[in-house]
């Protein structure tokens, strides 16, 4: 365990989740980012709904989610030198601002399929900018301590929650308003979480003046091999973790079981994640969510291993309910990514963590469709918890060791200054 996660001070109580809302400028920061939530879920439903009457393709209708995704790799790695080199309220706005114009855009009438397309595209280019710069930019509002966790955690739980809430609300929105309403619904999102950044947040100079390439950004977040371990620990187990979801429809047409069972099994993972966030946010000390990281993390995909007996409903929901609790370790590592990371970098780290984790869950998707063609499903989601226990128990080996090589050479340089 890394050693600056045992200060004495971190053993208090958790101030809880009313003490972030009691620092003022987190108040519309939240607002924002819930309106630009549920506004992107709302855009995506409605964009695919348009995209599907004017074309009348499934595989474009498809297509029009995929690119939520694909922008994501290619986006971050080439804009997270930005979300240091300019001022964090500018970049938030600016972000707000195009994807706000990009929906206004595909309201118009006439534009053609590809417009609409690249519009999706651009929109999921600048997310990860925008993702990077808010959550570098908590550390400022909030503090890099506990306070900082808990916010980080409303905002994971917010998403979540949007994928439960947002799908539902969007349908609701398109049996009363023509997809192009929806989306005008978007856009006025968008431009009120612009306004909520520009009034309700203070100006802060940007942290680097410095110039860089985006494979030297890269190299400087990845060439430390304490932030490295981390930044992987953060990207790879989701890989696993979304194996299940991807294939809930075909396992549950094997089991002979309906539409409505598939919808509660959907929504199992991410009401787990939310209830062992609160859980680790509200009932336990940052001391002790630092301890429960290594344990939970390297549990966390064990739940799986229950598809190896083709379980039934019951089963098959407990298992994705467990994997979904595991996650309350996230609340503990936030706060060691937090403290690895020098304040130079925080914001080109904040935005490559968001890319690698929507990317790599992408990958993960794809490649568990990819195996399933190939073998039994339940085998794939069973092989996926094997796989994904023995690549977490490898990186928390490796984020011991860069730990106690941290360790020595502190000590090293304590020696060479006497």
């Amino acid at each position: 365990m890394p050693a600056d996660t045992q200060e004495p001070g971190r053993s208090t109580p958790s101030p809880g989740y009313r003490s972030v809302f009691r620092t003022r400028e987190f108040r519309p920061v939240f607002a924002a980012h819930l309106m630009s939530v549920l506004g992107v879920v709302v855009a995506e439903i409605s964009l695919t709904v348009l995209v599907y009457r004017a074309t009348g393709s499934p595989l474009m209708s498809a297509l029009t989610f995929a690119l939520g995704f694909l922008p994501y790799a290619l986006g971050g790695t080439l804009l997270a030198g930005i979300a240091d080199r300019h001022p964090a309220r500018r970049v938030l706005v600016v972000c707000d601002l195009v994807c706000a114009a990009c929906a206004t855009a595909m309201i118009l009438p006439g534009t053609p399929v590809a417009v609409l397309l690249a519009l999706r595209c651009a929109m999921a280019f600048v997310a990860p900018l925008f993702q990077g710069t808010r959550n570098a930019s908590l550390a400022d509002i909030l503090g890099p301590g506990d306070t900082f966790v808990l916010g980080r955690s409303l905002m994971r739980m917010v998403a979540q929650s949007a994928q439960l809430v947002g799908f539902g609300l969007g349908g609701l929105l398109l049996t009363v308003l023509a997809p192009r309403g929806a989306i005008a619904l978007t856009a006025a999102g968008f431009l009120g979480s612009a306004l909520l950044l520009r009034l309700g947040t203070r100006s802060r100079p940007a942290r680097t003046r410095t110039r860089t390439s985006p494979l030297a950004g890269l190299r400087a977040v990845l060439g430390r091999r304490r932030l490295r371990a981390l930044t992987l620990l953060f990207w790879l187990p989701p890989v696993f973790v979304v194996v299940p979801e991807a294939l809930l429809a075909p396992y549950v047409d094997g089991i002979g079981a309906g539409t409505a069972v598939l919808g509660l099994l959907m929504c199992a993972m991410p009401v787990g994640t939310i209830a062992g966030e609160l859980w680790a946010g509200s009932a336990l000390t940052a001391r002790t969510r630092s301890r429960i990281v290594a344990p939970l993390a390297a549990a966390g995909l064990l739940p799986l291993l229950l598809f190896a007996v083709r379980p039934g409903v019951p089963l098959v929901l407990a298992a994705l309910l467990l994997a979904g609790l595991a996650h309350a370790y996230t609340l503990g590592l936030d706060q060691w990514y937090v403290d690895a990371v020098p304040e130079e970098l925080r914001g080109r780290a904040m935005t490559l963590l968001s890319t690698g984790l929507m990317t790599l869950q992408g990958v993960g998707m794809a490649l568990a469709g990819l195996a399933a063609e190939f073998l039994p499903v339940h085998a794939v989601v069973t092989g996926s918890g094997i796989l994904g226990t023995a690549v977490v128990l490898l990186l928390l080996a490796e984020l011991r060791a860069a730990a106690r090589q941290e360790e020595g050479l502190k000590n090293e340089t304590a020696l060479a200054a006497k």
